[in-house]
C-alpha cells in the first residue's frame, strides 16, 4: 500500500496553517465561499482524504479504509454531520473507477462535488518529480480546488449513468463474441480445415460442426465446440441488453434529439443513446454482427442538454 495512513478517525491531522499561506488562499477562498474544500483520492481498499477547513486554518488528513458506500456514508456523517453548512463543503475526486458512488453519497450528504478530469489534473502537477502517493494526490486536488484551477468534467445524471452502463456492457460482450469468433478461425487454419465463414448464422454453425467432425482432431473438436456455447451465452445476453438499450432510447429525450439533429439516413434511437453516453462516434448496435459505424457525427454536447 503506498503511502499508508492510519485509518479514518485515529489518522487525523490537524495541521495549524501558518498566517501567510492563509493570507495566499484568500482570494479564492472569497471568490468561492467554502468551509471546508478538500480532495478524496479513490482506491479499491481505502480512500484517502485531505481537507481543510478554511475557518480555522486545519488540514486533515487520513484514510477511510475498506471503502465502499456504506462506510463512506458513515465516515461523512461522523466528520460532518453535525455541521449545518453542507452547501459549502465542496470535494474533488478524480473521475477514475469508483467515483460515482462516492459522488452519489456527497450529494446524499448536501455537499458539492467536483470530478476532476485526470489527465489534466495529473498535468498540473509540473515537471518537478515528487514521490506520487495516495496523500500527495489528495492533496494536489485539494490544492487545485482551493486555487479555482481544478479541470473538471460533467457530473451525467443517474439516467445517462444508467446508459452508459448498459452500453459499456454491451461492448465487452461484442468484443468476447468477436474474439470467440476469431479462436475458431485459428483453429480451422492451425489445422488446416475448410473456412467457415458467417458463424452468426444457423447455417454457417451447421457448416462449422460438419468441418469440425470431418476435419479436426480431437482437440479441436473440443476447442470449438467450447467456442460456440460461449458464442450462444453470449449472443443470448447481448439480446437481453440490445431490449434494454431500445427501451431505453425511445424513452429518453437526449438520444430522441440527437437522431433528429445529428444521424442523417436511417433514423435508430439506439444511436442517440451511443453518443449521449459519452462515446463521441456514432454506433448502430445491432444483435448480430459487428457494430456498423457512422463516422463523423459527434453530438456529445447535445446530450448534455436533457
Amino acid at each position: 500500500m503506498r503511502g499508508c495512513l492510519p485509518s479514518s478517525d485515529a489518522g487525523m491531522l490537524a495541521v495549524p496553517v501558518p498566517a501567510r499561506r492563509v493570507v495566499g488562499r484568500a482570494r479564492s477562498v472569497r471568490r468561492s465561499p467554502m468551509s471546508i474544500v478538500g480532495g478524496l483520492d479513490i482506491h479499491r481498499q481505502q480512500i484517502t482524504f485531505d481537507y481543510l477547513d478554511t475557518d480555522t486554518g486545519e488540514v486533515s488528513v487520513g484514510q477511510i479504509p475498506a471503502a465502499d458506500r456504506r462506510q463512506l456514508r458513515a465516515w461523512l456523517a461522523r466528520r460532518f454531520g453535525d455541521r449545518g453548512d453542507h452547501g459549502e463543503i465542496e470535494f474533488s475526486v478524480e473521475g477514475c473507477t469508483g467515483w460515482r458512488y462516492v459522488a452519489e453519497e456527497l450529494a446524499a450528504a448536501g455537499m458539492v462535488t467536483h470530478l476532476a478530469e485526470p489527465a489534466e489534473t495529473a498535468n498540473l502537477r509540473g515537471r518537478k518529480k515528487r514521490a506520487k502517493t495516495d496523500r500527495a494526490d489528495a492533496r494536489h486536488q485539494r490544492d487545485l480546488l482551493l486555487a479555482g484551477r481544478l479541470p473538471t468534467c460533467w457530473i451525467p445524471p443517474a439516467e445517462v449513468l444508467e446508459a452508459r452502463a448498459l452500453l459499456g456492457c454491451y461492448h465487452d460482450l461484442r468484443r468476447d463474441h468477436t474474439a470467440w469468433v476469431q479462436r475458431i478461425h485459428a483453429v480451422l487454419f492451425h489445422q488446416g480445415a475448410t473456412v467457415c465463414t458467417d458463424l452468426g448464422t444457423s447455417a454457417g454453425r451447421a457448416k462449422l460442426a460438419t468441418v469440425a467432425a470431418e476435419q479436426l482432431s480431437p482437440a479441436g473438436r473440443t476447442q470449438v465446440a467450447a467456442a460456440v456455447l460461449m458464442l450462444e451465452a453470449t449472443e443470448a445476453q447481448m439480446e437481453v441488453l440490445h431490449r434494454q438499450l431500445v427501451w431505453t432510447a425511445r424513452h429518453m429525450q437526449g438520444p430522441k434529439v440527437l437522431v433528429e439533429r445529428v444521424v442523417r439516413g436511417r433514423p435508430d434511437h439506439r444511436v442517440g443513446v451511443d453518443v449521449l453516453a459519452g462515446r463521441g462516434r456514432a454506433v448502430l448496435l445491432r444483435p448480430q454482427g459487428g457494430p456498423v459505424r457512422r463516422p463523423g457525427h459527434h453530438g456529445v454536447l447535445l446530450g448534455r442538454q436533457t
